[in-house]
């Protein structure tokens, strides 16, 4: 179970969104090269980086930011938010991110998802996110007719290195996370699966170690961090003593 702390950015800024509605994020580091750091000082082991920004614009549009965050940090570093082209993708895993995550293009191009796939074995992740149990794109601004599972099976083959499952109707709210349809998606593909989407406190950690979580890769924790919700050392240390009991 790994915990990926979140780093979303908006105009240079890490920001907290609600509801994935641009007009209320809260800002809460207009550093985020010193955010990147302070994660990996808590003991993080990877890092979760979205352009919200770049998520409307189809673009980069917070490359600086990025930059600074891979300056400021050792961690593999998941990035997405507008990553539309193999050019796009070429360019990034060349800076260094570790894997690029592919949202709205892979529900309007999955061929290119499979392609980047084969170019760039294990590097590749597919953010799906849902509103309402149906497939929502372009920064979250649109929705689709296809459910998450439909979407998923689409590259069960492809070599997806994992998919990130956000519950829109839950994140930025602190609700707890969708553990259930998260589940629903772990089984019904081969895929890792990555929860994200209203991660509240220590009793989310304390369910994501359940025996029946152990087909996760991990989950994405943001504002709950940021608030203090969530203390780093206590659900880190959750996670170990898990880890050690399941060795």
């Amino acid at each position: 179970m790994i915990i990926f702390p979140a780093i979303d950015l908006k105009g240079g800024q890490c920001v907290r969104l609600k509801l994935g509605d641009m007009d209320q994020a809260t800002v809460f580091n207009d550093d985020p090269g010193a955010q990147a750091k302070t994660f990996q000082d808590q003991g993080f082991e990877w890092l979760h980086v979205v352009d919200l920004d770049g998520a409307f614009a189809g673009e980069t549009k917070n490359g600086e930011a990025v930059d600074a965050i891979l300056a400021n940090t050792t961690n593999p570093v998941q990035l997405g938010g507008g990553i539309r082209t193999m050019e796009h993708i070429d360019n990034w895993l060349a800076k260094g991110i570790a894997r690029v995550i592919l949202g709205t293009v892979a529900l309007r191009d999955p061929e290119l998802v499979k392609e980047a796939c084969k170019k760039y074995p294990d590097r590749i992740a597919v953010g799906i996110d849902a509103k309402g149990g149906k497939v929502a794109v372009e920064g979250w601004a649109e929705t689709s007719e296809l459910t998450v599972i439909e979407l998923a099976k689409q590259f069960e083959d492809a070599g997806v290195a994992a998919i990130i499952y956000t519950d829109i109707d839950r994140d930025g709210v602190l609700k707890g996370l969708n553990i259930e349809s998260t589940l629903e998606l772990a089984n019904a593909v081969s895929i890792p699966i990555i929860a994200s989407g209203g991660l509240a406190d220590i009793k989310d950690i304390e369910r994501l170690v359940q025996t029946d979580c152990d087909i996760l890769e991990g989950a994405i924790s943001g504002r709950a961090l940021y608030d203090g919700r969530l203390d780093p050392a206590e659900a880190l240390d959750l996670i170990k003593k898990s880890r050690e009991g399941l060795a």
